[in-house]
């Protein structure tokens, strides 16, 4: 099985939104560079970011998020962000009236059906976990093996909290990856088990 990534870019005080889930400037080092990183050419970084972020990208088979991640975006359109070939959707709902069953997107109820889940759609391949609530719950849970962090140079003071609500202590290692981006600082820790 695949390794279970939690993931996303962070404030320096670690929220990954602001009090009304907008992401502010976290994002902008995404549009800040001139090496294109998706085949598009709307994400633009510096030459840095690109060697670090597009191997990553390209190990990713599934992408875990939850209920309102999926809501916020209105279900990526039905297509998976970033090339991904499935997203699993962590709810205690139904997907949504008028939704396309054939989307590469899966409903499931709990964090730990959605790893599995995750894992049996990723053939191998990695499972990223989306930062916010349910990224802390499938760490609560003890089944995050790592956790990335694109850091921005910006303080929100509150909002939406990278780990979620995580109110136990979780020991990582100390980060085998630090590499310094324009606009961004990209850090990579395991967990310890």
């Amino acid at each position: 099985m695949g390794k279970v990534v939690m993931y996303s870019s962070v404030s320096v005080d670690g929220f990954v939104a602001d009090e009304n889930d907008q992401p502010g400037p976290l994002f902008d080092w995404l549009s800040g560079g001139d090496v294109p990183l998706d085949e598009n050419g709307e994400l633009k970084v510096s030459q840095t970011s690109y060697d670090y972020t597009r191997p990553y990208w390209d190990q990713i088979g599934v992408t875990i998020v939850g209920r309102h991640v999926f809501d916020l975006t209105d279900g990526w359109d039905g297509k998976p962000p970033g090339g991904i070939d499935h997203v699993v959707v962590v709810s205690h709902r139904p997907m949504p009236e008028g939704w396309d069953p054939e989307a590469p997107f899966h409903f499931v109820d709990g964090v730990e059906a959605a790893v599995a889940k995750a894992q049996q759609l990723a053939g191998g391949r990695m499972v990223e976990v989306a930062a916010g609530d349910v990224g802390g719950q499938v760490l609560a849970a003890g089944l995050i093996d790592e956790v990335r962090m694109d850091v921005v140079p910006v303080v929100f003071g509150s909002g939406k909290r990278y780990f979620g609500s995580v109110h136990t202590q979780h020991l990582l290692e100390d980060p085998d990856v630090v590499i310094q981006g324009n606009r961004v600082l990209h850090l990579r820790y395991r967990v310890r088990r």
